[in-house]
């Protein structure tokens, strides 16, 4: 289990959060600029040491770790200690971490921590405290929201994320169809394909939001409110379970938990739902395979923008509340979020960037296409798509939807029963 809010407070409560007396001096002395000298920094008598953590593939972490060089190199006054994992390692590790207060200065971290660590607001460092050294202005500040907890700034964002369908036109145009705009294309396509190959295929985090998507569009209104309560009912559960078991049933889609057997460049599915920070690793094999992969537009019962889809930060960069070099920390995020070098070794691969200059700096690089892209430019379209409430990615909430579904699709329950077990099991956890 996740260390409680309890558990967190009390912790944070025995340390003292102050900026030392010679750093304050410091951001005092760099009052005439947004950001302090390289000589101010450089002049200390010891070399001041940060710790940096994120979690990623191999691509990743060497970019990353290239960035680091660089940023040392302009600041050969600060040494940055990197930590890096796959995604599951890193989760377990910050549980830890954020439990023994032993968190890095700086660290890579998931929308949904924001609520799971920092309840009160005061888990992570305020960004707003060190804006001589991190230009907030960059960002539009209606994506800061998604960083703030209690009138303080818990983290930045880095780009923007939302579930994107991506289809395989070749396929679909091989069987006379046209790219799928609402759910009943879907099962057209079933028909059309008859079980030679599935129209679509998800893990279950994106089944469990697909539907979501079908259930708020079907009973009009959405799963949770704007504080993360839950206001769907067992009656919506039950419909939202059925449509799962239909989609498996008429063969639209494998059973989630085989969604990463059907990768769009197998031919087994000609269609994969999944996040927009996702979509090279989703198509590039695909594409290359000589395949026409594009974005569809976000599901809906008439063809027309329909709520239901969901939109949160792709991953989001924060400091330690307990950082001994607040300055040398906000420094060392202003480089990651805003300069040229970050950008260009980045590209898109943690999606469009939200910052100003990072954009700037892609679109003179001629970087700004592809697939990933176009999903970014598909997010940007419809008006009704929703901030996501972090419970939308709780695990054990998205296990309970697959256990339910499991229970209908193999005759060991029916929907109605599982709607009343799938409700009452998420009220317990979102309130």
């Amino acid at each position: 289990m996740p260390p409680s809010a309890v558990m967190i407070q009390r912790r944070r409560e025995s340390i003292n959060k102050k900026i030392p007396v010679s750093l304050c001096a410091l951001i005092l002395a760099s009052c005439t600029s947004s950001y302090p000298s390289v000589s101010n920094v450089n002049t200390r008598n010891d070399t001041v040491q940060l710790t940096f953590s994120w979690w990623g593939n191999d691509d990743r972490n060497e970019y990353t770790l290239e960035a680091i060089r660089r940023f040392e190199e302009k600041y050969p006054g600060i040494d940055v200690r990197c930590s890096y994992t796959e995604w599951s390692g890193y989760q377990v590790r910050n549980n830890v971490r954020m439990a023994s207060g032993s968190e890095c200065d700086v660290m890579q971290i998931n929308f949904a921590w924001i609520d799971q660590y920092s309840p009160d607001g005061k888990g992570y460092y305020d960004i707003k405290q060190l804006t001589d050294v991190v230009d907030l202005t960059t960002i539009d500040s209606s994506m800061l929201d998604y960083g703030m907890k209690e009138n303080r700034l818990n983290a930045l964002p880095i780009a923007m994320n939302a579930q994107t369908v991506y289809i395989n036109r070749t396929l679909y145009e091989s069987y006379g169809l046209d790219v799928p705009v609402t759910w009943s294309d879907f099962l057209d396509a079933a028909k059309a394909m008859d079980g030679k190959v599935y129209p679509v295929s998800m893990i279950p985090k994106s089944a469990w939001l697909f539907c979501i998507a079908y259930a708020e569009q079907a009973r009009g209104h959405s799963v949770f409110d704007e504080e993360g309560r839950l206001t769907f009912t067992a009656e919506d559960f039950k419909v939202m379970i059925e449509f799962y078991c239909m989609l498996v049933e008429e063969k639209v889609m494998p059973q989630m938990e085989y969604g990463d057997d059907y990768e769009l460049s197998s031919g087994k599915t000609a269609g994969v739902v999944a996040w927009l920070s996702d979509a090279e690793n989703e198509c590039a094999a695909a594409i290359e395979n000589g395949y026409d992969i594009v974005t569809a537009p976000y599901t809906s019962m008439s063809g027309e923008p329909g709520h239901g889809w969901y939109v949160k930060p792709a991953t989001m960069y924060a400091v330690s509340d307990n950082t001994e070099h607040p300055l040398e920390a906000g420094m060392l995020l202003n480089f990651l979020i805003n300069s040229s070098e970050m950008a260009e070794l980045q590209g898109l691969e943690k999606g469009v960037p939200l910052s100003s200059p990072a954009r700037d700096t892609l679109e003179g690089l001629g970087m700004l296409d592809g697939i990933q892209y176009d999903a970014f430019e598909r997010m940007e379209e419809p008006a009704l798509i929703s901030k996501m409430r972090p419970v939308m990615e709780n695990t054990d909430v998205i296990r309970y939807f697959q256990e339910a579904c499991n229970e209908v699709l193999f005759d060991k329950s029916t929907a109605e029963e599982q709607g009343e077990v799938l409700c009452r099991k998420i009220k317990e956890i979102s309130g």
